[in-house]
């Protein structure tokens, strides 16, 4: 396990919400309706008197931690080596282009491509124009 969970790799530490401010609240919200067997369609309803681009950020977050989750499991048996393209299939490839070193679409072994893309969410998520991590602070107020 210890590979698997291993900072160097593609596992991301989880990001925090500050206990006691709103984002945590509703972190514990969503939390809380997730693992009750609710109705997903429900589950993710705006809380009356919440502001949406709030209740979207927890989500987005947590949504970036379960799939960090997720891959970290499951990175050991992908490598360049069992998988050279990253694909949905055998119709699908996907490449990546960010427009710095990779100007153009790019085929990438799909470890490389997920690193890639797990780091650019991170760097998203990070930035605080679009996720402000002032309460009541909402993303169309930066933009």
């Amino acid at each position: 396990l210890k590979q698997v969970f291993n900072k160097d790799k593609t596992f991301r530490p989880k990001r925090k919400f500050e206990p006691g401010t709103q984002r945590f609240e509703l972190h514990k919200r969503a939390q809380a309706s997730l693992n009750s067997g609710v109705d997903l369609k429900a589950a993710v309803q705006l809380p009356s008197g919440e502001d949406q681009n709030d209740w979207v950020a927890v989500h987005v977050v947590d949504f970036f931690n379960r799939i960090n989750l997720i891959y970290g499991t499951i990175c050991e048996f992908c490598t360049e080596r069992t998988c050279p393209v990253m694909s949905g299939g055998p119709k699908y490839e996907y490449r990546w282009q960010d427009d710095l070193k990779y100007k153009k679409p790019t085929a990438l072994p799909a470890p490389q491509y997920m690193n890639l893309l797990m780091d650019w969410i991170e760097v998203q998520i990070n930035n605080e124009d679009i996720f402000p991590t002032s309460v009541g602070k909402c993303m169309e107020e930066v933009l």
